[in-house]
């Protein structure tokens, strides 16, 4: 379950309002099959949730007096499949050269058409009506603190589409820090850089955070994530990877030979060692899982997961032929040690599924 923002078209001139012609918005990533996704935490109190619901490995789940009618990923490889999915498209859609700057404007009372909308700073609605004129096959992006803060904050705020189903819709909200709604109809999916409160009112769209998703009173509608087949074969390899960025001079490196087996199983050793940090992860392989194939039916990436001391680890690794200049890694460590490096090319090594 791996999707990336794929064929970004151009936008130049988009203008907010009704009557103005625009060009066609790029389009959304294709999705992250969850309702409701946190990194750290997720905590429902009272409330109804249409769709999965997931915690990253090593984070936290509580459900009090709350339905759900998907299924409840609590660190399992498909949760940490979506939230990595979701830390690149986060990255991506925060990334999308501005159309329409709305700086220092209220939203309440706008009419506004398939668009990138951004904001510098934070935005903060008190009531009002938000109306997006299209349907649900239509994008509208919202970016709130493209200078690197910025909350979103809707209290009694209304956001409501002129045609198509709310709950299946291609509004997006990306914010640098947290997103809280009290008392609010909302739609749209929130790619949140920080944490997600909703309170009471609802939002037809998922709850996506970097670190927790509080809903208390409330209700969320949102897709199902797809199951992960498990990986039969062998996946060794060894390389480095720049630390704490690509580019970066500092580098991490990593070794493995991993085995999945037909009953879901998986062993086999992993190490690491970031030389920016210090930190080393070395630990047995427990489970492995396909998250990309080829056009041919074949695995093209591979996650697997297991512990070391107080930590745990998953690892994204993509094998994209010979000679290995182009392979991939990934890796996200929970528990007594915390470190997120984002999927990307290696360098000096190999990747290889057998």
């Amino acid at each position: 379950m791996k999707h990336y923002l794929t064929n970004l078209l151009a936008c130049a001139g988009l203008v907010a309002l009704i009557g103005t012609a625009a060009a066609a918005p790029p389009p959304p990533p294709a999705g992250i099959d969850f309702a409701v996704l946190g990194g750290a935490a997720v905590t429902l109190t009272n409330s109804a949730i249409e769709g999965d619901v997931g915690v990253d490995l090593g984070g936290a789940y509580t459900n009090t007096s709350s339905t759900v009618t998907g299924t409840i990923h609590v660190g399992d490889t498909v949760a940490q499949a979506a939230y990595d999915e979701f830390l690149l498209d986060y990255t991506a859609l925060m990334a999308l050269p501005c159309t329409t700057d709305l700086t220092g404007q209220s939203l309440a009372g706008k009419f506004l058409t398939p668009g990138v909308y951004c904001f510098d700073a934070a935005v903060t609605e008190t009531g009002g009506v938000l109306t997006l004129v299209g349907n649900s096959t239509d994008t509208w992006v919202f970016q709130i603190g493209t200078g690197g803060t910025g909350a979103l904050t809707a209290t009694n705020f209304t956001v409501v589409m002129t045609n198509g189903t709310a709950c299946d819709n291609n509004v997006i909200w990306v914010t640098a820090e947290a997103a809280t709604l009290t008392d609010s109809v909302f739609i749209g999916s929130i790619y949140a850089g920080s944490s997600i409160t909703v309170t009471r009112g609802s939002l037809d769209g998922s709850a996506l955070a970097k670190v927790a998703v509080t809903l208390t009173g409330t209700s969320v509608c949102g897709p199902v994530a797809q199951p992960l087949a498990s990986f039969v074969g062998k996946v060794t390899g060894g390389g480095q990877i720049g630390v704490p960025n690509a580019d970066s001079k500092t580098q991490a490196t990593f070794g493995f030979n991993a085995k999945g087996n037909a009953d879901g199983t998986a062993s086999g050793q992993f190490n690491y060692v970031n030389q920016a940090t210090g930190l080393h992860i070395n630990g047995p392989v427990t489970s492995m899982v396909v998250t990309v194939t080829n056009a041919d039916g074949s695995a093209n990436t591979i996650r697997f997961s297991g512990t070391s001391g107080g930590s745990a680890f998953s690892v994204t690794v993509q094998d994209n032929g010979e000679p290995g200049r182009t392979d991939e890694f990934g890796i996200t460590v929970t528990g007594a040690a915390s470190e997120v490096q984002s999927q990307r090319v290696i360098s000096k090594g190999n990747i290889q599924l057998h």
